[in-house]
């Protein structure tokens, strides 16, 4: 009797280990826990590449890549710069927060990789080629006008096209060389394409066009109105590429929508879509496909499912984001690809070889904002909390300077060192109001000085803190906490960490940043 006992014991012990086993080696949704919005993924042999939306960030449109469909890391971008225009610069009084590029295509057609995007800033759309997708270079087309959500389709009769619009969507081929469409084909495709989802809130936009066994599928994301509405899956359906199509809700939980279709090589089928999730941003989810009927079904029974068969999650840390010591050795790039700049730089006013193991920000011109500022060098933040800390050296600013660390969104917070006269302080800075707002300074008597920045983003908490350090161990609270926003048509990204200085008085100054390190922990009350 002992030894059954010790028998089932064993058998317990092992199913328990088991299942631990499988819940911690399984991938979890959301696939990243990061701004990466109006993802296209496409797979080339056992790879896949994935491209995405970053607005107003230079360089432009990441790419990234992944062996197993859960872990990514950034391997380029499209463009280093959409165009040299004001807007862009940050010159003469103008920006371009919330706008710049918008939702890509990225396809791969003999031997060549695509992307498409467009840009309200430019009025134009943008095909980038490269048959290298890692090391480029990259060729560029534009043309006008800018066609909104497009999404770029190879069909098998060689002919190109164009799917796009909002509501009512559209579609226009391509000519041969796709340097431009050919406008007398345009027409409309699907007069109502947010039928299936009921009363119209947000029209059918975010077009992805796939063909799977002779027919052609058509991904888009409604918002309809109503008790309930949420952020909506609509998937239509035709023999014919601009033949009938007849439309059906794909999937509506948790508000997961808006991306399409991608297959492994054993013939198993996912859906890559994202989920708005407060200030973090817009946050990349994959949910199961079967097929029935001739239809893709997401989900398990209508829902997101929380894990997935596939390849346990790392950490975002060094693909997405990552320190950096801004050391560099020689044949290095000057910037690894997870910084991006807020705006096209001026590449005279910065540098990580003038002191070697430093970022220096100079300043060249006055500013008195902050967002109108230029050369603000920003990486993501990510849920479900993480922090990030730099140690700056502020011996080189001048009266009216302002340099530091940032929450950049448009409801921004700052925690720096700014300069008054001969007198350095150290200061926070909450814009929750849209009116920047000093909570608090204190007289600094250093010339290096610890900062941090940690967000909290646990259950849509959206709370950031913010602390300074004389010695790097001993960190203080300075100002008060800000409640971090999501706000769509301003700035329409989210929260991003960013090492900024800026002159208000004396320009010629500059700041330097002996490192920049992010975690995935915070402090706890």
């Amino acid at each position: 009797m002992k030894k059954l006992v010790i028998i089932i014991a064993l058998i317990l012990v092992s199913a328990s280990f088991s299942t631990l086993m499988t819940q911690t080696t399984k991938a979890k949704n959301p696939l990243i826990f990061a701004d990466v919005p109006d993802m296209s993924m496409v797979r080339v042999g056992n790879s896949y590449y994935m491209s995405s939306t970053t607005m107003h960030m230079s360089p432009g449109v990441p790419i990234m890549k992944s062996e197993d469909l859960t872990n990514w890391k950034i391997v380029g971008y499209a463009y280093d710069t959409l165009a040299n225009i004001d807007a862009l610069n940050l010159v003469n009084g103008k920006s371009t927060y919330g706008r710049g590029s918008w939702a890509s295509t990225i396809k791969y057609h003999k031997g060549i990789f695509y992307v498409t995007t467009f840009a309200q800033t430019t009025g134009k759309t943008y095909i980038y080629t490269t048959k290298d997708i890692e090391k480029g270079p990259w060729t560029a087309v534009s043309f006008k006008p800018a066609y909104h959500d497009c999404n770029l389709f190879f069909d098998d009769d060689g002919r190109n096209y164009l799917i796009y619009g909002n509501h009512k969507l559209h579609i226009v081929e391509l000519n041969d060389n796709l340097t431009d469409t050919k406008k007398e084909t345009d027409k409309v495709l699907i007069e109502d394409a947010t039928a299936p989802s009921g009363k119209p809130g947000l029209g059918a936009e975010g077009s992805q066009i796939f063909k799977v066994n002779g027919k052609y599928y058509i991904f888009n994301i409604t918002w309809p109105r109503g008790d309930g509405s949420m952020r909506t899956v609509v998937i239509h359906r035709s023999d014919k590429i601009d033949g009938t199509y007849e439309g059906r809700v794909g999937l509506k939980d948790l508000g997961v929508a808006q991306g399409g279709l991608i297959d492994m090589p054993d013939g198993t089928w996912y859906s890559y879509l994202f989920r708005d999730y407060g200030s973090v941003g817009r946050i990349p989810y994959l949910v199961p496909v079967k097929w029935e009927d001739g239809w893709p079904v997401l989900g398990i029974n209508g829902k997101v499912p929380e894990t997935l068969d596939l390849p346990a999650n790392k950490s975002l840390i060094p693909g997405i984001v990552n320190n950096d010591e801004f050391t560099r050795k020689k044949g290095e790039p000057a910037l690894p690809l997870v910084w991006q700049w807020n705006h096209n730089p001026d590449n005279s006013l910065w540098s990580v070889t003038e002191r070697p193991g430093y970022l220096r920000l100079k300043t060249a011109r006055i500013d008195t904002l902050f967002l109108k500022s230029r050369n603000t060098l920003t990486q993501r933040t990510f849920g479900p909390v993480c922090s990030g800390i730099t140690l700056l050296d502020v011996s080189h600013l001048k009266d009216g300077d302002f340099a530091g660390l940032c929450a950049l969104q448009r409801k921004f917070g700052l925690v720096g060192v700014k300069v008054q006269g001969n007198a350095k302080s150290i200061y926070m800075v909450s814009n929750k109001t849209d009116k920047p707002t000093e909570l608090q300074s204190i007289p600094l008597s250093k010339n290096k000085i610890y900062l941090k920045i940690e967000c909290d983003f646990r259950d849509k908490i959206d709370v950031a803190r913010f602390f300074y350090s004389l010695d790097g161990k001993t960190w203080n609270v300075i100002g008060g906490s800000l409640k971090m926003e999501y706000t769509l048509m301003e700035h329409f990204m989210g929260y991003r960490f960013g090492l900024y200085n800026y002159s208000s008085k004396n320009p010629g100054g500059y700041a330097d940043f002996d490192y920049f390190r992010i975690s995935d922990k915070i402090s706890e009350k």
